[in-house]
């Protein structure tokens, strides 16, 4: 059985594949094993588009980058129309609690993408921050901005 998470529910197409759980993925167009973590960025990604308004088509997902000369990936990245990246999303596993490790993660992937809104979830905490590049700090935010507050 799937996890409930302190996300809103979606009516996601779960299929059985040999034996495996898939859902289609509307961004990736293709259906996807569920992992523990797939659940968790699947719900984030509805709660992105359907609660706070961010645009389907500008979410790319696990997208790969180089930091330092090794390979990474993030596992939400939101762009603007001009495809400057906005907001970056790290999502973990239920059972991974957020720790300094999570944030610390995010704060190296975001040395290549330089995204001053930047999320952590497991599903069910989550944790949003704004960087400030120039002062080289960032400060915690009780709430996701919607995109007509991060954009617009």
């Amino acid at each position: 059985m799937l996890q409930p998470l302190q996300l809103p529910p979606y009516p996601f197409k779960i299929t059985e594949h040999e034996g495996k759980l898939t859902l289609f993925d509307e961004i990736r167009k293709k259906h996807i094993i569920i992992t523990p973590e797939e659940w968790v960025r699947q719900h984030f990604v509805q709660y992105l588009i359907n609660q706070k308004g961010y645009p389907r088509a500008l979410i790319k997902l696990e997208g790969g980058l180089t930091v330092h000369g090794k390979a990474g990936r993030s596992d939400i990245v939101i762009f603007n129309p001009a495809g400057e990246r906005i907001l970056m999303v790290e999502c973990k596993a239920p059972s991974v609690k957020i720790s300094q490790k999570a944030f610390d993660q995010v704060a190296r992937y975001n040395m290549a993408h330089k995204v001053t809104l930047l999320a952590v979830s497991n599903g069910l905490d989550h944790y949003y921050c704004r960087v400030n590049f120039e002062e080289q700090n960032y400060r915690f935010l009780q709430e996701l901005p919607a995109y007509g507050e991060v954009y617009l």
